[in-house]
């Protein structure tokens, strides 16, 4: 039996013209209960305001509070923020921090939603509008839950937001991988950061995690692992340009659970990117990626 946060309302109805797949998430959780496994769901609150203004320029909370983000940042973002988006924005940052806290007790929890990584502080973008990640880290420091933190960010896309949020905190140390020429175009700099080529394989990649994952884990000596297990780097992602397949995002979650289980850390992984045409087909994967790191953790029978 593992832990498992979900809200109703992380899936909504995607604004107009909007390209980001907000449907998967009510998908992801769909599967999850079809699949028969072993879960204990649990509902998150909004995040506080006070938390996201700690992280986040206040005006810029403000706006998106109140409906009134500019045009231009809406362009950044890649979608308009409607009120649903708005509580949406706030549930996400409420379930990786539960997420967190859940794993410090249970050793593995997963958030259906979450890994919002290229969000700024005064302002969203790359279909992020608060970053999740940076907010539930400094949440579970100031409140002392945690006194040091990993945050391991193997989407495709560098995790910039968070790097930059987090900069500066020893206690918080932020590793990417990710693709060299893929989004954003100016990288940020992450306490640790590996950047692959394109069409990078199965084999390539899992050296190049297994050489640097023990590393960041060493540097930073931390009492949890945010996990962005995004799995858009598989290679029929849309915005992918790398080439893992099923078994080698398997072996890459497996890979970072044993890492994190040697080491005695508890992890709490988000959902992060994934994209396609095909939306049943980046829902099992996520779906796949959530049940392999509970069935790692030793969590399901």
């Amino acid at each position: 039996m593992f832990h498992l946060v979900h809200h109703p309302d992380y899936a909504v109805a995607a604004p107009p013209g909007s390209p980001y797949p907000f449907g998967k998430h009510g998908m992801v959780m769909l599967a999850l209960r079809e699949s028969g496994a072993d879960f204990v769901e649990h509902v998150p609150d909004s995040m506080p305001r006070p938390w996201l203004e700690a992280v986040h320029d206040p005006a810029y909370v403000a706006e998106v509070l109140s409906l009134a983000v500019p045009r231009e940042k809406e362009r950044r973002i890649g979608f308009p923020v409607t009120d649903v988006v708005a509580r949406r924005s706030q549930l996400a940052p409420g379930g990786t921090w539960l997420a967190a806290r859940l794993a410090l007790t249970h050793g593995f929890a997963a958030n259906t939603a979450g890994g919002s990584h290229h969000a700024l502080a005064d302002s969203g973008a790359g279909y992020c509008v608060f970053n999740d990640l940076a907010i539930a880290a400094h949440r579970l420091l100031a409140e002392g839950d945690v006194r040091r933190l990993l945050i391991v960010d193997l989407d495709v896309h560098q995790g910039d937001g968070t790097a930059m949020l987090l900069a500066g905190r020893e206690e918080a140390f932020t590793f990417s991988i990710h693709g060299e020429k893929n989004f954003p175009a100016r990288k940020a700099s992450s306490d640790l950061d590996v950047a692959l080529p394109d069409r990078t394989d199965d084999a390539a990649y899992l050296d190049t995690l297994a050489a640097h994952l023990p590393l960041a884990i060493d540097r930073s000596h931390p009492d949890i692992i945010l996990y962005q297990a995004g799995v858009d780097s598989h290679a029929e992602d849309r915005l992918g340009r790398l080439a893992l397949s099923d078994a080698g995002l398997e072996a890459r979650d497996r890979l970072v659970m044993a890492a994190a289980q040697t080491a005695g850390i508890p992890l709490a992984s988000v959902l992060g990117g994934g994209y396609g045409r095909d939306v049943m087909a980046v829902t099992h994967r996520h779906v796949r990626s959530i049940l392999t790191l509970a069935d790692a953790s030793g969590a399901r029978p």
